[in-house]
């Protein structure tokens, strides 16, 4: 089964405006595998700035629209990895992430990182099963 790259309206045309070279997410063997995704207003693709609350439920809204874009959803994520700017912000994250994931969450590895080339304080990328 060959991979499918996923395009996704307002997410996949900022990236590509940005000369970004990625897909949103890839289709593959069953799974979707979605990029690290920063905190995006995911209908614009617009780089969302505010404090770590409202750019955790950004990366989230996002990743929600790719995985939907992908005939997946937040229920069938299997793996998440959470890279962060501050780890002082764990308890923040944790606790909107546990909206997203209310009932038997994914595997998760949370890592503190350096910057990235444009501001913003935390990026999630998942794998999920393919409905």
């Amino acid at each position: 089964m060959p991979k499918e790259i996923v395009r996704v309206a307002g997410i996949s045309d900022a990236l590509e405006k940005a000369n970004v070279p990625l897909s949103s997410a890839v289709k593959a063997n069953g799974f979707v595998f979605c990029s690290g995704m920063p905190p995006m207003n995911p209908e614009t693709g617009e780089i969302v700035r505010g404090d770590i609350e409202t750019q955790t439920r950004a990366v989230l809204d996002s990743l929600k629209k790719v995985l939907e874009a992908s005939g997946s959803s937040l229920d069938q994520v299997v793996k998440v990895v959470i890279f962060i700017a501050n780890s002082a912000y764990f308890p923040t994250v944790n606790t909107i992430y546990k909206d997203y994931f209310p009932q038997d969450p994914p595997a998760r590895t949370f890592a503190t990182v350096g910057s990235w080339p444009w501001e913003f304080d935390i990026e999630i990328e998942c794998v999920a099963l393919a409905e």
